[in-house]
């Protein structure tokens, strides 16, 4: 991984940044730092509190509820991103890393500054957000 900029084109993907412009991404790329997992690493837990979320740069995940796997996570998917925008509420599944993984983690305390400071990204991330629970509900509405 890389600087800024190969943040900037990764964010650019991610479902819930794919609506903000060039301009809003380079305000949410210096927030992102990287990390590397190895497998068998637990990102998130279900019924556990968290303050980040995770952009999958390379590998895969297993996403489970109540232990039976939902879906794999890969490359360009976010997870954990309802911590963003509520960091006071507990995680609703468990990811687990099931291949070494490249991630870029977003904290919600510095995601939740910048978007007081600059408006129009909450908008675009907020559609990004209804998008995907959208896809992801069994009513669409």
């Amino acid at each position: 991984m890389a600087g800024d900029s190969s943040k900037i084109e990764i964010l650019g993907r991610v479902p819930l940044f794919a609506r903000c412009s060039k301009k809003e991404l380079k305000q949410i790329a210096p927030l992102v730092d990287e990390l590397r997992v190895s497998a068998g690493r637990e990102l998130i837990t279900q019924g556990r509190g968290g303050e980040e979320a995770f952009v999958i740069v390379s590998g895969t995940a297993a996403v489970t509820v109540d232990g039976r796997e939902v879906r794999t996570a890969g490359a360009g998917e976010a997870v954990g991103e309802m911590a963003l925008l509520d960091p006071s509420a507990l995680r609703s599944a468990t990811v687990t890393a099931t291949s070494d993984m490249e991630l870029l983690v977003i904290g919600a305390r510095e995601f939740h500054s910048m978007l007081l400071k600059h408006p129009q990204v909450t908008l675009q991330v907020a559609i990004g957000l209804a998008e995907r629970l959208r896809e992801h509900s069994p009513v669409s509405g």
